[in-house]
């Protein structure tokens, strides 16, 4: 039996666009949760948090300890973990993982990036109980230099729509596409029957993710898919700026904060 959860994630396809946003914290967490469908610890905790060139860096402990705290803020929204690299590399090894984190986070699911190559592990956690997310496209585990964008040719295109249709047939519940050309996502999507959640993939995937830091301008991030929502750096400072001038100048504490 399905999660319902994630059964409300598949009602959505094709109905109305799914909401996906990243955490790492209990805090975020908690401010996003009203307005997102699933939110996803990711392991692009390396390079937000950890200024890590890569996310091969990225550990299943650091996964664990961060999930632990967005569970914490989390009432509604549909929780997925990201698995980090060399945590999935058999069957064996996978579902270890995988239960290690849904046991110690109490996350919905546990996402894998990756199509054809890594199906008879995406089974056998199926087979175990363990909801799986997919992943295609890009895929930042396995990526050494500059990131390309997929699709840009047939064989990349019918790969990615091998990839997919792989993954459905095997019970993921839904695919990322991560920095796929616009016309091979909008194919890939309606022809799959599972949600597709995309990320520089165009507005024709069922759903949308973007890095919460990235939206929210704590970054310095100019990925080509990344919009500032907000410029929340700007005010940070501006906030500690007051409370230093107020330290300075002896009027913080005042009485009212004082005992």
């Amino acid at each position: 039996m399905l999660n319902p959860k994630i059964e409300n994630l598949i009602k959505k396809k094709s109905k109305s666009k799914i909401v996906c946003l990243t955490a790492y914290s209990k805090n975020i967490a908690k401010n996003i949760d009203p307005y997102t469908d699933l939110i996803l610890v990711g392991d692009s905790l390396g390079s937000v948090l950890y200024e890590f060139n890569t996310t091969r860096l990225v550990t299943l402990d650091m996964m664990i300890n961060h999930s632990k705290s967005v569970k914490q803020g989390i009432t509604k929204s549909l929780m997925v973990v990201d698995m980090p690299y060399q945590t999935y590399r058999n069957k064996s090894e996978a579902l270890k993982n995988a239960k290690k984190i849904a046991k110690d986070t109490k996350c919905d699911a546990v996402k894998l990036e990756g199509g054809t190559k890594i199906i008879p592990i995406i089974k056998y956690l199926i087979q175990n109980n363990i909801n799986v997310m997919g992943h295609i496209g890009i895929l930042p585990q396995s990526v050494k230099g500059k990131f390309k964008v997929k699709g840009k040719n047939l064989r990349e295109q019918n790969q990615l729509m091998k990839d997919a249709k792989a993954l459905e047939q095997v019970g993921v519940f839904s695919i990322v596409l991560e920095g796929v050309k616009s016309a091979v996502a909008k194919k890939i999507t309606s022809n799959i029957k599972i949600p597709t959640i995309g990320i520089g993939a165009s507005n024709d995937c069922d759903g949308q993710v973007l890095v919460t830091d990235d939206l929210l301008g704590l970054t310095n991030s100019n990925i080509k898919f990344v919009k500032r929502y907000a410029d929340l750096g700007k005010s940070i400072q501006s906030a500690v700026k007051s409370f230093r001038k107020e330290v300075i100048a002896k009027k913080f504490p005042s009485k009212k904060y004082s005992y």
